[in-house]
């Protein structure tokens, strides 16, 4: 399974995953228990792939990708990504590597924190395409 972590310069969780350009793929089809984390593919998005502005059935980087971790994200994101075949997983945890082995070994993620652009997305995803 694929795992693509939202996050701010590759270091913190990022708290908006629409606007998200860096992401780190972790690729887990080979990752054993206790094993430590493989290291993730930087994966940078041009302003046209981020998930704010792709159109629907576009190609993607990050196709393929079972489960999405960010900060926070619209409800708008979270059914585009569904119709993509990934699960978003919201979390107020802001280090990846925190985050990611959490969800590996089956704890629950820190609950997110609130953030206003979720808000904001929110009024926005009353009035778009998705």
């Amino acid at each position: 399974m694929k795992i693509a972590v939202a996050t701010k310069d590759w270091n913190a969780v990022s708290g908006h995953a629409g606007q998200a350009r860096c992401w780190l793929l972790f690729d887990l089809s080979d990752h054993r228990p206790g094993a430590p984390l493989p290291e993730p593919r930087r994966v940078e998005l041009a302003k046209e792939q981020m998930f704010h502005f792709l159109e629907d059935g576009a190609p993607h980087p990050l196709d393929g990708v079972g489960i999405i971790v960010a900060g926070s994200a619209g409800d708008g994101f979270v059914r585009h990504m569904k119709k993509r075949g990934a699960e978003v997983l919201l979390t107020g945890e802001t280090d990846p590597a925190t985050a990611l082995s959490r969800l590996i070994a089956g704890e629950a993620l820190a609950d997110p924190r609130f953030d206003i652009t979720t808000s904001l997305c929110r009024l926005r995803d009353l009035f778009s395409r998705h």
